[in-house]
C-alpha cells in the first residue's frame, strides 16, 4: 500500500480505535474476574455464619478447619459436622444471604445418612418466577455425614446482569469500529472512482484537444482563402466554426485544469503582480469577446495593489466571474469591480445587474458540476465548472470567497485576498 496522508490517517484512526476497544475489553475481563470474587466472598461468609449458627443451637464449637468447599463457582458443600434441621437451615440461609445483600436464586440438598442418598431441600427465588427445580444436580461427598449441599443456577447470568453498563460501552465501541471500518471502505471505494474518473476525464480532454487543434489550424486558413472571403456565406460559417471550435477549446482546458487540481497535479506558481493589471487585461478580453456595449467600471484608490499568487490562475479566476456576470444577464451588462485594501487584507468585489440566484441556491453555486435552476440555465452553455474553478483556485491561495444578491438586482462575488 501507497502510504499516503490519507492512509496514514485511517491506519492511525483504526489504531487508535482497535486500542479503545482492547482497554475496554481489558476492563470489562478485569471487572468481571472482581465481580466474581466478590460474589464467592459473600457466599463464603454467608455460608460460615450459617455453619457458626447451627453450631452456636447445638452448644457446640465450630471446628477449626474450612467447613465450606467450593465445587465450582455455582456449586459448594459445607460440612456442617454436627446434627441440623431442614427448616433451621433453609432460615439461617435465607438470612444470611440477605445480610450480605446477595439477592440471588439458589438451591440446596442435604445428605440423608439411613438412606445414603442427597435429599432435595427447596429451590429459593428471587423472583416471583418459577424455576426449574434440579434434583440430579447434587451429588454425595465421600466421608462427609453431617453435610448440604447448595447451588446458584443464575449465577453466571448475575455476573453479566451487574456488569450491564461495560457490556453497554463495549458494544458502543465494537459499534463504533464496525462504522468507521465501513466508513474507510465506503471512502477507498469512492477514492478509487474519482481517481478512474480523473483519469478518464484527462485522457478524453487530451484526446479532443487534437482534432480541435486539427480543425482550429485548418479554419483559419480556409477563412483566408480567396473562395471563402469572396463568399460571405462561406466566411460565415468559417467563422461559426472557429468561434465554436475556440469555445469547445475553453471548457476543454477548464476541464483539464478542475481534472488536475482534483488529483493534487495542480501547482500554484506564485510571483508578485499588480492586481490591477491583470483584472485590466481579462476586461479587455471581455470586451472583445462579447462586444463594447458591455460596461465594465473599475473602483480603485491606488494605481498598485501587489500581491503574491499564481497570475495565470488569478485570471482565469477573474475572467471566470466576470463571463458569469454576462452571461447571466438579461440586459445590458454592468459590472463594477471595486478594490478596497486594509492593513489585513486586499478585498475585490465584482458587483454585476444581472439575474441573481435564488437564496437556498446560494451555498451550492461552488458545487462541480452544479447549475442554477434558471431559465438561462438552457440558453447559457457549461458544465458547471466555472465558479468551481473559482472555488478551488481560492482555497489553494487560503482566500476566502462568498456570494451575495443585491439589494435590487446581481450579485456580488467578494474575494479576500490576506496579506
Amino acid at each position: 500500500m501507497k502510504f499516503n496522508k490519507l492512509n496514514i490517517i485511517i491506519f492511525i484512526g483504526l489504531l487508535a480505535i482497535i486500542g479503545v476497544l482492547f482497554m475496554q475489553l481489558l476492563t470489562l475481563s478485569q471487572a468481571y474476574a472482581f465481580e466474581k470474587k466478590e460474589f464467592s466472598e459473600k457466599i463464603h461468609f454467608a455460608l460460615q455464619d450459617v455453619v457458626a449458627k447451627i453450631h452456636k443451637d447445638n452448644k457446640t464449637e465450630v471446628p477449626i478447619t474450612s467447613q465450606i468447599k467450593k465445587i465450582t463457582d455455582d456449586y459448594y458443600i459445607v460440612n456442617v459436622d454436627d446434627v441440623f434441621e431442614a427448616s433451621v437451615l433453609e432460615y439461617y440461609l435465607k438470612t444470611e444471604f440477605q445480610k450480605v445483600k446477595l439477592n440471588i436464586d439458589y438451591e440446596y440438598a442435604i445428605y440423608d445418612c439411613s438412606s445414603d442418598e442427597m435429599m432435595y431441600g427447596k429451590y429459593v427465588s428471587s423472583s416471583d418466577k418459577k424455576a426449574p427445580r434440579c434434583e440430579k444436580c447434587f451429588t454425595k461427598k465421600e466421608g462427609l455425614v453431617y453435610y448440604f449441599a447448595i447451588r446458584f443456577p443464575q449465577l453466571k447470568y448475575n455476573y453479566i446482569t451487574s456488569l450491564q453498563q461495560y457490556w453497554v460501552y463495549t458494544g458502543v465501541l465494537v459499534l463504533v469500529l464496525v462504522i468507521y471500518v465501513y466508513s474507510v471502505l465506503l471512502l477507498i471505494k469512492q477514492k478509487k472512482y474519482t481517481e478512474l474518473q480523473t483519469d478518464f476525464i484527462n485522457n478524453m480532454t487530451h484526446e479532443f484537444k487534437t482534432p480541435i487543434s486539427s480543425i482550429l489550424i485548418a479554419s483559419n486558413y480556409a477563412k483566408n482563402q480567396e473562395e471563402i472571403t469572396k463568399n460571405p456565406k462561406l466566411s460565415k460559417y468559417v467563422q461559426i466554426i472557429i468561434e465554436q471550435s475556440n469555445k469547445l477549446n475553453q471548457h476543454i482546458e477548464k476541464i483539464l485544469h478542475i481534472a488536475k487540481s482534483d488529483s493534487h497535479m495542480l501547482e500554484l506558481e506564485k510571483t508578485t503582480f499588480n492586481i490591477l493589471d491583470v483584472i485590466g487585461l481579462a476586461k479587455e478580453t471581455i470586451l472583445l469577446k462579447y462586444g463594447k456595449e458591455i460596461s465594465i467600471e473599475i473602483q480603485s484608490g491606488k494605481t498598485e495593489y501587489l500581491i503574491v499568487a499564481d497570475e495565470f490562475h488569478f485570471s482565469n479566476v477573474v475572467y471566470n466571474i466576470l463571463d458569469n456576470a454576462i452571461k447571466y444577464n438579461d440586459s445590458v451588462p454592468k459590472i463594477r469591480i471595486t478594490i478596497t485594501e486594509t492593513q489585513k487584507e486586499v478585498r475585490l468585489e465584482f458587483m454585476d445587474n444581472g439575474i441573481g440566484i435564488e437564496t437556498p441556491e446560494l451555498n451550492a453555486i461552488f458545487d462541480k458540476f452544479y447549475r442554477i435552476s434558471s431559465a438561462k440555465r438552457n440558453e447559457v452553455g457549461g458544465f458547471g465548472l466555472g465558479l468551481f474553478y473559482v472555488k478551488k483556485i481560492c482555497t489553494l491561495h487560503r482566500w476566502k470567497i462568498n456570494v451575495k444578491n443585491n439589494p435590487d438586482n446581481g450579485i456580488t462575488v467578494t474575494i479576500s485576498i490576506p496579506k
